[in-house]
C-alpha cells in the first residue's frame, strides 16, 4: 500500500503495481484480466485505507461486494512497466460506495485504464446488503466530501453501445 494523502481535493494515488511475465498476453500487452486484479489490489488498499481490514471483517461478520464493475482500456501496458491507481470516491450512502479509479503509466501519468465500481456492505452472516459501521460510514463521507469539490471523471457513469449513425442519404 502507498502513502496517501486525503487532505486535498484529488484522488487518492493509493497503490503501484509492476506488470509481471505472466500477465502478458499474446497480443504482447496486459491481458484484460490482469488491469482488473491491479483494480482490485487498489480497492483492497482503499478499503484498508479507511477501516475494512480483514481486521474488521473477522471482527464484525461483514465486508463488501462488488456490484457492478466498467472497465475502460485506453492505453496497453507492457511487460515490466509501473503503473499507480488513482481512486476517487463518487457517490456513497449508508450500504454502497460509488469508486472510481484509474491507472496511470508511472513513466509518463498516461491514462491507461479505468475502472467504476459500486460497492455494497454485505453482512456475511445474512449475506444481505446493510448499513456500514458507523466509523467506516464517517470514514468514507469524509473522503466524499473532500472528493465533492473534484468534477465527475468524464469516464464514470459510461454505457456500453454500439452509437447509432445516420443512414447514408440514396
Amino acid at each position: 500500500m502507498m502513502e496517501t494523502r486525503m487532505s486535498e481535493a484529488e484522488p487518492i494515488r493509493i497503490w503501484e503495481e509492476t506488470v509481471d511475465a505472466a500477465w502478458v498476453d499474446y497480443n504482447g500487452h496486459m491481458n484484460v484480466a490482469y488491469y482488473v486484479l491491479i483494480f482490485d489490489h487498489a480497492t483492497d488498499a482503499f478499503l484498508i485505507q479507511i477501516g475494512m481490514g480483514e481486521e474488521l471483517r473477522e471482527r464484525t461478520g461483514s465486508s463488501v461486494f462488488v456490484a457492478e464493475a466498467h472497465v475502460t482500456y485506453d492505453n496497453e501496458v507492457l511487460e515490466g512497466e509501473r503503473v499507480y491507481i488513482t481512486t476517487q470516491v463518487v457517490g456513497s450512502d449508508e450500504k454502497r460506495l460509488h469508486l472510481f479509479h484509474q491507472m496511470h503509466k508511472c513513466a509518463d501519468d498516461s491514462l491507461c485504464a479505468t475502472n467504476e465500481l459500486m460497492i455494497l456492505h454485505v453482512n456475511l452472516q445474512s449475506r444481505k446488503v446493510g448499513p456500514f459501521p458507523d466509523f467506516i460510514h464517517t470514514a468514507i463521507k469524509d473522503i466524499s466530501k473532500i472528493h465533492a469539490a473534484l468534477e465527475k471523471p468524464s469516464k464514470c457513469g459510461r454505457t456500453i453501445a454500439i452509437p447509432n449513425r445516420p443512414k447514408p442519404s440514396s
